[in-house]
Formats: structure tokens, sequence, C-alpha cells
């Protein structure tokens, strides 16, 4: 048996306002916090708890820029002549999305969405690599570059894998006595919430459904490692859409050109824009100012949030929605969904969870990417006691 044990279990979307008032895993975690999210996706968030931090220091945020002179799409420019009725299609995106990820070897998650094809070449997409490996990030390092670096030994889930054999392969590790550090990433509960809602009874079947799995993961550790100590976290919360915003139809009055006057990437909750002159500008920004469902983002509150990037890389204009309004159709798909997340970050559904059975989580610990030092601490002190063979109690 070796000393200790640290894991961490992350259940994607399962935010404050689902789990504030739940018995899910008070058994095993019965010290419980709410933590501030990161504004944007999980393309942002995961990125912000694997280094520590936000997304202006580690350049991960939303998935498409305007970039043409980077662009890997212009092979598909010629799939701009199919009719919508393909195109537009799930299962059409879903499957070339497979194949070309693979074509251009990327590593993390990747889809093309519902970009329409005659404008797919005017953009680049930021996540080439897998944010969940050394080396994943855009710019700088995460949890698992310092673990190398500092020789503590980790197990991490593979996106790619259904969520029990995630869990099955950490049990491996476990029962082997192989590593100090666990990360299991579960992310199914992201995809409910998105379909159902966060209201509806699926969602506490999902977590009661994660019960059995977490008595077996902490039964197996503690047969192995002395110490074990267990964090379950998650990114962000979901808010149900009650309000859907045809954004796109608003600014096509205006009459610009895309690719010509302007371009644009409508995500779920905002509308990042990038300008080719100032008519365009002023007509958009005048536009925005007459839509009550969202408002304009001041540099100084991105700069707050930690998304304000110099070169206005992700975007020169962000309009953001309130919470519970869906920008639909937009560019991540034709249809509304029943929830989301990517709102402002003091919105009451978007504030993550963090429970555990760690007593002495420090005060400071209020936002997501103050996981990092809690799992560089735990990791560390893990790897010092296994390698001494000492026991080393929290």
């Amino acid at each position: 048996m070796k000393p200790k044990l640290a894991l961490f279990v992350f259940v994607d979307a399962c935010g404050w306002e689902i789990i504030k008032d739940s018995q899910f895993a008070r058994g095993h975690a019965p010290v419980r916090r709410k933590l501030r999210s990161v504004f944007g996706y999980s393309s942002a968030c995961i990125p912000s708890i694997l280094s520590g931090r936000w997304p202006v220091e580690h350049r991960n945020w939303c998935y498409f820029v305007y970039d043409p002179v980077h662009s890997p799409f212009r092979i598909l420019r010629h799939l701009r002549w199919l009719p919508r009725a393909l195109t537009s299609r799930r299962i059409f995106r879903h499957r070339l999305s497979r194949l070309l990820k693979v074509h251009l070897k990327f590593r993390g998650y990747f889809d093309l969405y519902n970009i329409p094809f005659k404008y797919i070449s005017l953009f680049d997409f930021s996540e080439k690599k897998n944010p969940l490996q050394p080396g994943g990030l855009n710019r700088g390092p995460n949890i698992f570059d310092h673990m190398r670096e500092t020789g503590v030994s980790w197990h991490v889930s593979d996106p790619k894998l259904a969520e029990r054999a995630n869990l099955d392969g950490l049990l491996a590790d476990i029962g082997a006595e192989s590593i100090d550090f666990g990360f299991l990433y579960w992310p199914d509960l992201d995809g409910i919430l998105h379909r159902v809602g966060n209201a509806s009874p699926e969602v506490p079947a999902k977590l009661q459904a994660y019960e059995p799995w977490l008595d077996e993961l902490m039964a197996t550790a503690r047969k192995h490692y002395a110490d074990v100590q267990l964090t379950i976290f998650s990114d962000h919360g979901m808010a149900n859409c009650d309000q859907l915003l045809d954004l796109r139809s608003r600014i096509e009055e205006l009459g610009l050109k895309m690719g010509v006057d302007f371009a644009v990437v409508y995500d779920s909750t905002m509308a990042r824009f990038w300008f080719f002159n100032e008519r365009a500008r002023d007509l958009v920004a005048r536009c925005l100012d007459g839509v009550p469902e969202g408002r304009i983002m001041r540099d100084t509150e991105l700069e707050e949030l930690g998304t304000l990037f110099p070169d206005r890389h992700f975007g020169e204009m962000i309009f953001l929605v309130g919470e519970g309004v869906l920008i639909v159709p937009s560019h991540m798909g034709e249809r509304p969904i029943r929830a989301m997340h990517g709102y402002h970050p003091d919105a009451p559904h978007s504030y993550a969870s963090l429970l555990t059975n760690y007593s002495a989580i420090p005060e400071d610990v209020t936002a997501i990417p103050h996981v990092y030092g809690l799992m560089v601490e735990q990791a560390e002190g893990a790897a010092v006691a296994n390698r001494a063979g000492v026991a080393v109690l929290s």
C-alpha cells in the first residue's frame, strides 16, 4: 500500500445551482464550495483549470477566429455548392469533422459546427492540441507539463473514450499503485443538460448514476493508498434557454458583405466581430445597441475577466447576450437547444462547483483557475509521500 493519492474528478457542467442542495457525492466529498467560472465556453474553462491562468495568458478562448491566411479549411470551399439541406445536417457535419480532424492532425476537440462553407476559409480553429496532455495549450505550460518536470506520476482520461472506460483505466493504474495523481473526466452531464435543461429529472438521475462509480473509485483507492484526497469539480453551470435571438438576420439587414466589410462568428451566447472599414464598425455597433437581449462588452470588463486580447485575435467587438438567451440560428447550430453556458461569469447559473474531502481548502480558492493550485499542492504532496514511503495524513 502506498501512502497517498490525489484524485480529481471533473464532472463537466455540474454547476453550483445544480448541486448546491443535492446529496450528490456528500458521503465522499462533504466540503463544498461555489466557484466563479471563466468567461467563455469549455474551450476557455478547461485550459484555465489546467494552467491556473486566464484566457488572455494561455490564449485558448473561443474556437473559430478570423484568420484567412492561416485557415486550414480552404479545401472545404468547394462544398459551398452543395445544397444546405445536406450541409446543414448535423450528421453530415459530424462525420466530416471526424475525417478532417484526422487529415489536419488536430489533437484536441474539433467540430466544424455550422459555419457556412462559403465562409469557412476565412477562419482558423484555435484548439489544435489536446489540453489534457503536456504541451497542450496555445501558450505556456499546463498541469501535465508541471508534473512531468517535477516527477509526479499521473493518470489522465482520454476524451475519446466513454466515461466508464476512463474510470476503468484509472482503476487499473490505482490497482497497480503506479500513480500519485489521477485526473478523471466525465463529460456526459454537459450533453444531457444541453438537451433537456437543468430542471429535467434526467439530471439528478445522471448524478445518481455516478454515485456507485464514486463508491468503486474510493473503495479501490483506499485498498492501495493510505490517504486518498478526492476533489470533484466542474468548469461551469448551465442555464435554461427560454428566449431565442435571431441576431444574424438583424446584421444581414445592414447590407454589409461578409469577408469584405466585416467578419463575424455567431457563437451560442455571443457574437464576435472583426471590421475592415469604419462604416461597418459604426453600423454594427448601432445595430447591437438596439438589441435589448444583450450588450457590447467594454474593454475594461473584458480585461477584468481575463479576455481582453491586445491583438483582438478572438474579435474586435464582443456582443454578449443575457442569461437564458440563445443566439439561433448561429454558427454553432441551426436549431434551438434547451440549455446553454457561456454567459457572464456572474450570471447565477454560470457558477461552477468544488466538492472535496480535503478540509484545508484555502479561502482564496474562489474561481476555477484556482483548482490548478490545489492539483499542484496535492499531487506534489502525494509524490513526496510515495517516494518516501511514509503515509502523510491530511
